[in-house]
């Protein structure tokens, strides 16, 4: 499934609303380097591959950019030992 993520550079986070729920995965900036901080994902809404696909555009977003990524977080940890093809994008 396909899930219209939002980018608010600003505040530093990706974004997006599932049957009324926000779900955001934020990030901190600094040098070229993106370091993902949290990835949240309510459990009223879980289970839809929702947070794989916020990191996953978080990944593209840095591949676009020229970022480097230090996935912090648990949940992007996990992810990016699961996709080897981002693997060159780590600090």
């Amino acid at each position: 499934m396909s899930y219209d993520i939002q980018h608010l550079a600003k505040a530093h986070r990706f974004e997006t609303v599932v049957d009324g729920v926000t779900c955001e995965l934020d990030y901190s900036l600094h040098d070229g380097v993106m370091t993902i901080t949290h990835t949240g994902v309510p459990a009223e809404v879980g289970g839809r591959g929702i947070a794989g696909e916020l990191v996953r555009t978080a990944f593209e977003t840095a591949r676009k950019e020229g970022w480097k990524v230090v996935p912090a977080c648990s949940y992007a940890s996990t992810w990016i030992q699961r996709h080897p093809e981002y693997a060159a994008l780590r600090a």
